[in-house]
């Protein structure tokens, strides 16, 4: 069957292009017809779309959530290790690591004691933690010549999850 049908009036009303006097036109009764007919969504459409929407954002959004936490306990690994490395630059070329008093702002500007000091090691200021708080540094750590942590979450010390406690000893 064939989507346009042969206008008969076209001869009459002289809008004939071809020699056989016909002029195609949709079967359908034209664009203005076709509009009329319905064209948009009920309300019970928008509905069960709406209600699928929210079922997806039900299970995506817990899932998506708790990888945010995990991202944090990451972000403050790097950063740890970031300081660790810049701490080892610092004791080559110092020959000692900063002492607790010096603490990591002695990475950015000179300590008074540091004759070879040829920094500064870390290209901006030390951030705080992802959870706002400073990093808590020790020089000697309680198990190696430094220790650098961040309590997590909760700012507690032990904790699991988001709450346990990130370091680099």
């Amino acid at each position: 069957m064939s989507r346009y049908r042969p206008d008969p009036q076209a001869k009459r009303r002289n809008l004939a292009g071809s020699t056989t006097g016909q002029v195609a036109r949709p079967a359908f009764g034209g664009l203005r017809n076709w509009a009329r007919a319905g064209a948009g969504f009920t309300l019970l459409e928008l509905l069960v779309v709406v209600a699928i929407i929210g079922l997806l954002a039900a299970y995506v959004g817990p899932k998506y959530f708790s990888q945010l936490g995990r991202s944090e306990q990451g972000v403050a690994k790097a950063q740890v290790e970031a300081f660790a490395r810049a701490l080892d630059t610092y004791r080559l070329e110092v020959g000692r690591y900063p002492t607790t008093e010096e603490g990591l702002d002695a990475l950015l500007s000179k300590p008074a004691n540091a004759a070879r000091w040829n920094g500064p090691y870390l290209q901006k200021a030390v951030p705080p933690d992802p959870w706002g708080r400073a990093y808590i540094y020790r020089s000697p750590g309680a198990n190696a010549d430094f220790e650098i942590m961040s309590y997590g979450k909760d700012g507690q010390p032990g904790g699991s999850g988001d709450a346990a406690d990130v370091s680099y000893q």
